[in-house]
């Protein structure tokens, strides 16, 4: 099938499965995140908590990828990644970030906007530790984001990684670790059909949550 302007045109969906109310939506918006994120863990999405990272540089050239949730609380939803990866180095210079998540069986759209912190030493090395063993050797090997010649480069890491540290404690590397985004703003989006969705965005304003409707 040829990829053409009239064929993406022709793409729609009428969303029916849901609505979302003010009466309905919690007060606070995490608690209203774990209800959604329980009924998309229900509804045995694919990876329900993979979300679109989305971070700038320090010239404000905007930058997208997907990462995994591995916490999410009153104190603000965390990843891991290597802190030189491009992500990394541009939380550096500008610690702030939005995150998307996106439920197509239920028809959902989380939008999340904050400060990043980095985690503390102990939570990083406490996760680290939870890991199979695999993927704590592939975040030692991994130069994430940098170029490298060939695949074999890092296969052959492995392999020497995996023997050395056979019945061992892996250590977690200095550059691998925890960051927290601390929301300032969260949206929730729910698909009506005609395109007239739900949007009710949430916003700390002196230290408490304020909910407004928004036009779709």
């Amino acid at each position: 099938m040829e990829l053409t302007k009239e064929l993406l045109q022709s793409l729609r969906q009428d969303y029916k499965s849901a609505e979302l109310t003010e009466n309905d939506a919690n007060k606070n918006p995490i608690i209203q995140f774990e209800k959604w994120f329980k009924e998309a863990l229900d509804a045995q999405i694919f990876e329900p908590n993979a979300m679109t990272l989305a971070t700038a540089d320090k010239s404000g050239k905007p930058n997208a990828r997907i990462v995994l949730l591995k916490g999410a609380d009153e104190n603000g939803f965390s990843f891991y990644t290597n802190y030189l990866s491009t992500k990394g180095k541009e939380l550096k210079r500008n610690p702030y970030a939005c995150l998307v998540f996106f439920w197509g069986e239920l028809e959902r759209q989380v939008r999340i906007e904050g400060k990043v912190e980095k985690l503390d030493k102990e939570t990083s090395e406490a996760y680290f530790h939870s890991r199979p063993q695999g993927s704590q050797i592939g975040a030692i090997v991994s130069p994430q984001s940098q170029v490298i010649s060939n695949r074999a480069v890092l296969e052959q890491k492995v392999q020497e990684l995996t023997s050395q540290y056979q019945g061992k404690t892996i250590p977690k590397p200095a550059h691998w670790g925890g960051y927290i985004v601390i929301p300032t703003s969260i949206e929730f989006w729910q698909g009506r059909s005609s395109r007239l969705h739900d949007r009710l965005k949430y916003d700390l304003i002196n230290g408490k949550w304020q909910v407004n409707r928004l036009a779709p």
